[in-house]
């Protein structure tokens, strides 16, 4: 015999005819379903980077953390406070200023009789510019000549260190820096380097100096990941995004993955075209035998427990799979020595 519902005497509920009992069990079965539900509906509403393992960028923009107050107002005025102490450019010694005007009064504001004399510790006020920026051209001019006994020709080389490609070093290198250093892309980089230095130059030159620069760093790329690759403990992640086809392996243009190891010393990243464990394996390398810290992604599976530190704050912010993460790698009381 069912219990009755809540709230029902068990006197009117034996009075209850049996079919409505079983109508009302069933919708008691079906309120406690649909309840479950609803929670579990509200918990994943409510889940964001910060209290879960999902990455930043899942929050999407103009997201709030919820309960977070807007602060009150201090009633304060904007910008500095009475008393506080000032901050002003540093002024450079007259001596190395590229041009000294010296502005004398000629007569009182006050009277209008005229003035003479110097000051000796005048006002001074400095306006800092840059120059017109003016890219220079060497032109090398590469002559043929005709051998007067076979008449074959012949003509110049290039001498050593003289760019082929038509861009010289120090161009190169602000390419470089505006696209790895700033993240600028091939467009703007064009842009910035018309607009603000008169080069002309197209995408495609860019990319061509970008792929030389890379080529350029590849021994101390290698340097770096086999030096990364015998530290005792190292981090590790992925993050998916367009990759390009630079090296000729991606022609369908496929979006790939960012793979990082990091150490408190180095960060060395490698792109692929695959989530997979066997990439995992390739950037640790077969030398690394310390301690990967890692998220719980399945990729680093066949990592030994003794050999895998799940990210704490991944376990802070999942505290429901805390109890499980020993099932995934070391849990997050274990110690990294």
């Amino acid at each position: 015999m069912p219990c009755p519902p809540a709230g029902i005497t068990d006197r009117d509920w034996e009075a209850t005819l049996p079919a409505v009992k079983a109508l009302v069990m069933r919708l008691m079965d079906q309120l406690e379903a649909l309840s479950a539900r609803v929670a579990q509906l509200e918990e994943q509403k409510g889940r964001s980077s910060r209290n879960s393992s999902k990455p930043p960028s899942s929050d999407g923009a103009g997201f709030k953390p919820p309960g977070k107050e807007k602060s009150k107002s201090t009633g304060r005025k904007r910008g500095g406070q009475e008393g506080h102490p000032g901050a002003s450019r540093n002024l450079l010694p007259s001596e190395q200023c590229a041009e000294v005007i010296p502005h004398v009064p000629t007569t009182c504001r006050g009277c209008g009789e005229a003035l003479s004399g110097v000051d000796p510790d005048p006002h001074r006020h400095q306006v800092v510019d840059i120059p017109k920026i003016e890219p220079f051209v060497i032109e090398h001019q590469l002559h043929r000549l005709i051998c007067p006994h076979c008449h074959t020709t012949t003509c110049a080389a290039l001498p050593a260190g003289v760019e082929s490609g038509g861009f010289g070093p120090q161009l190169s290198a602000l390419v470089g820096l505006l696209g790895g250093g700033y993240h600028l892309s091939h467009r703007k980089v064009r842009s910035l380097l018309d607009q603000v230095l008169g080069v002309e130059i197209s995408t495609g030159a860019i990319n061509t100096i970008r792929c030389r620069l890379s080529e350029s760093l590849a021994t101390l790329v290698e340097e770096a990941a086999t030096s990364i690759r015998h530290e005792k403990v190292a981090h590790m992640d992925e993050t998916g995004g367009p990759i390009g086809n630079a090296d000729g392996n991606n022609p369908e243009r496929k979006r790939g993955w960012l793979w990082v190891m990091v150490t408190p010393a180095l960060a060395v990243f490698h792109l692929a075209l695959s989530r997979s464990a066997e990439v995992a394996r390739h950037v640790l390398g077969e030398a690394f035998d310390g301690i990967v810290v890692t998220d719980r992604y399945g990729a680093y599976s066949w990592l030994p427990l003794h050999r895998r530190q799940i990210c704490w704050a991944h376990i802070k912010r999942d505290p429901d799979q805390q109890q499980s993460s020993s099932s995934h790698g070391r849990s997050s009381s274990d110690s990294l020595e």
